[in-house]
């Protein structure tokens, strides 16, 4: 049981949730699809859509690229036309950076993640368009969806590439499913306890006595004062106290002789 916990938070199993589906329309390179996959994982997202992809599926590069983001690749569904892969979704965005003719509300992507999560929530299965590597999406792609996402890039250089565009929305997704803070897979530091802080501080005292440290005599009560608030101001964690308590019984006992 522990070696599959372990598992599910190195594959990121263990951390997915409900979340929107990540469509690409017509991707081109294994390497961009497999880099899609890694950035969906990164903030909580699996469920990746292909349609039409160019090189077809499985494909061995997509694979590599996503550096273990096996979980998206294994499930990745593939369609052959736009209408299938959106078929069962209830509410559509689509990603453009280029200004439209077709009247939809335009949405940053902040407001799209917003949108998402309070449908998802409510049980709708929803969906985030994005198109080919080229050229994106076309007018009639668009028109499937019932709003537009317009990343706010440089004008001037408008040139994002296809995991680069699924990372700014899987992220701002993340945010709005309030996962601000992912599980690391690693013990939490505990708190230490004021005795553990005070074990450390006397400890640490009587070796700065040893060495001469409070001088003059007089000002010994004030130096013992500013050391006590310095380290509990620090909020030290159980393991880095007895990281410290280590480092000070080192010193005390002077550099390591040679065998």
């Amino acid at each position: 049981m522990a070696q599959a916990s372990r598992t599910s938070r190195r594959d990121g199993r263990g951390a997915l949730r409900p979340a929107p589906a990540f469509v690409l329309v017509e991707p081109q390179l294994g390497e961009n699809i497999g880099a899609a996959a890694r950035a969906m994982l990164n903030f909580g997202a699996a469920q990746l859509r292909l349609v039409a992809p160019r090189d077809g599926w499985p494909n061995p590069a997509a694979a590599a690229t996503a550096s273990g983001a096996d979980v998206v690749i294994e499930r990745a569904q593939v369609f052959g036309r736009l209408e299938e892969a959106l078929a069962d979704c209830n509410y559509v965005l689509a990603t453009t950076a280029r200004p439209r003719e077709i009247l939809l509300p335009v949405l940053s992507p902040e407001e799209a993640a917003a949108a998402l999560k309070a449908r998802i929530d409510a049980g709708a299965r929803c969906a985030v368009m994005f198109g080919r590597e080229r050229s994106g999406l076309l007018n009639d792609e668009v028109a499937r969806a019932d709003a537009i996402v317009s990343i706010p890039v440089n004008p001037s250089f408008a040139s994002l590439n296809l995991a680069q565009a699924v990372a700014v929305l899987a992220y701002e997704w993340a945010k709005a499913d309030g996962r601000e803070g992912f599980a690391s897979g690693l013990e939490e530091a505990v708190p230490a306890t004021r005795a553990a802080l005070e074990g450390l501080l006397d400890q640490l005292i009587g070796a700065l006595d040893a060495a001469g440290y409070f001088f003059p005599p007089e000002k010994r009560p004030v130096m013992e004062r500013n050391l006590r608030a310095a380290f509990t101001r620090a909020g030290f964690a159980e393991g880095e106290i007895r990281t410290l308590r280590g480092v000070v019984k080192a010193l005390a006992g002077g550099p390591r002789k040679e065998c």
